[in-house]
């Protein structure tokens, strides 16, 4: 069996660590750690998010670029930033990187805690005025799943 790096077969199949010579064999590389398939992820993950879930949601909420004050996208590196940001021209709902507000550069990725950190920020930073619409971008990939909040500053 040829086993490629990752513990995967060159068919894309998972490699179990039962299938090795030896339990030393996987520990050694890490089998027993949790791992996420990033190539995976960055191959779908901005097409599920913005190309599919974000066009739906602008499609039933009739929501528009222009009218978004803030967005507050919560992504794991900035390696997604532009991606996002251009699959977001792609589908005709840009919004300029003066609108985005973000901490990850300064906080890192705080998982799921994330988009309550980056609303935190925003709430103390003296910039929100009554009736600004805040978007949230909310994806998980482990799942590929993704949420939208669209909220409104009172």
């Amino acid at each position: 069996m040829h086993v490629r790096r990752r513990g995967k077969k060159d068919d894309g199949t998972l490699v179990g660590w039962r299938q090795l010579a030896s339990l030393e064999e996987a520990l050694a590389n890490n089998y027993f750690a949790l791992k996420q398939d990033t190539e995976i992820l960055n191959k779908e993950v901005v097409k599920v998010c913005v190309d599919l879930g974000l066009a739906r949601a602008i499609e039933k909420r009739k929501i528009k670029a222009e009218e978004i004050d803030w967005f507050l996208p919560h992504y794991s590196s900035d390696f997604f930033r532009g991606r996002i940001y251009q699959a977001m021209e792609g589908i005709g709902f840009k919004i300029p990187y003066e609108k985005w507000f973000t901490n990850l550069a300064y906080k890192g990725n705080t998982g799921s805690a994330s988009i309550y950190v980056i609303m935190e920020e925003l709430f103390h930073s003296d910039k929100l005025k009554e009736d600004q619409k805040i978007l949230c971008f909310i994806p998980e990939s482990g799942r590929f799943s993704v949420a939208y909040m669209l909220l409104t500053v009172v």
